[in-house]
């Protein structure tokens, strides 16, 4: 079981509530890094993740220096971070194939950790989820954590501000602290943060999030207040596109780059 705490093994615990009662200093650092200021991250530096989606690169990228995703409420927001490389993955969870993600996960940043004078080690940024009723939130944390106990490399667990310890009261109903975090490559700064833009092509990579039967959402009560027209567009594009064919001519995909001007564009349409 090599995820640790304070590089020490951890058992799997058998609650959220028992992982933060045996290792006090988690909730410390889960409260400090929910009272960071929430950064609106610029659109000309950022590669965003949507939920399902998973995306890793490395100080040396000159196309991205933030990765970033938000309107997490039951799900979780994954990251990880090799300290030698600087490499980074960032992942969006909502559950449906953790035990399959995971190992992916850790595969990009380690097969971009390669260069052994770049010594360094695993580290795991934990945040999102709320005290939902339906205890979603709950299951998905320690699926995570036990998913990640799994994996043959020493993975040390930094951020873990998930569950109760990512929950606030607005009005007497329970909602997610933090919905969205970005971590600056090149400093390794992982913070609050939210995104104007959620490009490139939105519409299109919200649409298989429409697959395999899931609700519109896990947690209606506790959606942003653009959820709703979020998923009016990604529908109407559905509608407009019944068939994959207009959208991948010739079972081809679609490659966007990073202009000068720090814009994505659609090679294919160039």
């Amino acid at each position: 079981m090599p995820l640790l705490i304070q590089n020490r093994i951890i058992e799997r615990p058998g609650s959220t509530v028992d992982l933060f009662a045996r290792y006090p200093h988690l909730q410390e650092n889960a409260r400090v890094f929910r009272s960071k200021p929430v950064v609106d991250v610029d659109p000309k530096c950022l590669l965003y993740i949507q939920q399902r989606e998973f995306a890793a690169t490395t100080p040396a990228d000159n196309s991205v220096a933030v990765l970033g995703s938000d309107d997490a409420t039951t799900c979780h927001l994954v990251l990880v971070r090799h300290t030698g490389s600087g490499a980074a993955c960032l992942a969006h969870c909502d559950g449906s194939s953790t035990w399959s993600e995971v190992p992916l996960i850790v595969k990009a940043v380690t097969s971009l950790s390669k260069d052994p004078a770049k010594e360094g080690r695993l580290d795991l940024h934990l945040v999102g989820g709320f005290d939902d009723e339906s205890k979603t939130s709950h299951k998905l944390s320690l699926n995570l954590l036990s998913a990640f106990q799994r994996q043959k490399e020493d993975i040390h667990l930094e951020t873990c501000c998930i569950t109760e310890m990512n929950d606030v009261l607005v009005d007497g109903a329970h909602r997610p602290g933090v919905h969205g975090i970005g971590i600056n490559i090149k400093t390794g700064e992982v913070f609050p943060a939210s995104f104007p833009y959620k490009g490139p092509a939105e519409e299109l990579r919200s649409a298989r999030t429409f697959t395999g039967g899931q609700y519109l959402s896990t947690s209606p009560t506790a959606e942003p207040p653009h959820f709703v027209q979020h998923i009016k567009s990604t529908i109407q594009f559905l509608l407009e596109h019944p068939s994959s064919d207009s959208v991948f001519p010739g079972g081809q995909p679609q490659h966007y780059r990073r202009t000068e001007q720090g814009d994505w564009e659609n090679v294919n349409q160039t």
